[in-house]
């Protein structure tokens, strides 16, 4: 028996040559195939310098995602330039899903992105308009040739890498209010397209570009898209109230020439019911105007309390509403409930303060 052992060896081992090179040869195979599902996917406006496929991967050098113009040849009603910028995306697969109608992706990192955001009057973010509302205005799936189904693609994280995001807020004025994070680093997990269905982690920390001096934010949490349910907790440390001005400051009130805002807020909704207890800080506030009103109270009211703290003022706030319903504008509760916390902090500090001198 001992005497066939080299041969069983040898053919044991033949053998796991020939699967290992059998798999890596469909695992090229694979990877060709996402190129050009990622050629496909980018569209018209979609454009990038070079795609390699190396050993573990696919790599998109220069990728962009250009904002069209109308038949006339104006700029659409997009903010930016560009939809999306990235210098490097990486995608590594499983090659298993790719031999089929599913692919899994297993990582996307992506590395100097740009990404525009848009938040329509009626509150309606939009993201990437030409790559994700060109495939969910199609018709179902069902209803398509086979060759034109969309395929079903399961990321299993993705990474963004020294990120840019542009948010232009168009709910709250017009021309939209632009807000810029930088040095953004990133990571959600389980996201399933087209559908966005089950809950993904997620969790992201950056500055946010001020007038006077740059702020930091971070979040983290879960989301689930599809459904519009959420845990997020959201921190703001030094942020340029400036920047922030339009959502806390109403157009008739005293202009902020500087301040600082810090803000931590537990942010959740659950079938479409929305609570978020916060702590709001101002630091150093100075408004234009020797006259006029803040968040609807006194000017010199506010100061007043401000100076008796050093310049410190923080309050405790509850957002609340149904995100359904017709007439919910989150705008709008968050600065009545800003307002009216703001109110009742400055009511008590005043009536301490005239406690005290009646004393």
């Amino acid at each position: 028996m001992a005497t066939h052992s080299p041969r069983w060896t040898l053919i044991i081992g033949g053998g796991l040559i020939v699967l290992l090179l059998a798999g890596f040869l469909a695992f090229q195979f694979s990877l060709y195939a996402l190129k050009e599902q990622v050629q496909k996917a980018l569209g018209p406006q979609g454009e990038m310098q070079d795609i390699r496929v190396s050993l573990t991967g696919v790599e998109i050098i220069g990728i962009k995602i250009k904002t069209p113009f109308t038949e006339s040849g104006s700029a659409s009603a997009w903010p930016a330039v560009d939809q999306l910028r990235a210098e490097r995306i990486l995608l590594v697969p499983s090659f298993f899903d790719l031999l089929s109608a599913r692919i899994t992706l297993q990582t996307v990192r992506i590395e100097g992105v740009y990404i525009a955001m848009l938040r329509t009057k009626d509150d309606q973010i939009k993201v990437l308009p030409d790559l994700f509302e060109t495939h969910t205005s199609v018709a179902p799936s069902e209803n398509r040739p086979s060759s034109e189904k969309i395929p079903s693609i399961t990321i299993s994280k993705i990474e963004l890498v020294n990120g840019t995001i542009e948010f232009f807020d168009a709910s709250i004025r017009t021309p939209a209010h632009k807000l810029r994070l930088e040095q953004i680093y990133a990571g959600i997990d389980k996201i399933k397209f087209p559908g966005f269905e089950g809950f993904s982690n997620i969790n992201l920390i950056g500055v946010i570009k001020g007038v006077q001096q740059d702020g930091k934010i971070s979040m983290a949490g879960t989301v689930e898209f599809a459904n519009k349910e959420l845990g997020i907790s959201t921190r703001l440390r030094g942020v340029d109230l400036m920047v922030l001005q339009p959502y806390l400051i109403k157009t008739n009130e005293s202009v902020v020439t500087k301040g600082v805002l810090d803000l931590d807020l537990n942010s959740s909704i659950q079938k479409g019911k929305l609570r978020a207890p916060g702590t709001l800080t101002l630091k150093n506030l100075e408004l234009a105007s020797t006259s006029g009103t803040i968040m609807g109270l006194p000017r010199s009211a506010v100061l007043a309390v401000m100076k008796k703290r050093d310049g410190n003022f923080s309050l405790k706030f509850v957002l609340e509403g149904d995100i359904n319903a017709p007439r919910f504008s989150l705008n709008e509760s968050f600065t009545t409930s800003i307002g009216s916390a703001f109110a009742k902090s400055v009511s008590v500090n005043f009536n301490e303060s005239l406690g005290n001198l009646i004393k």
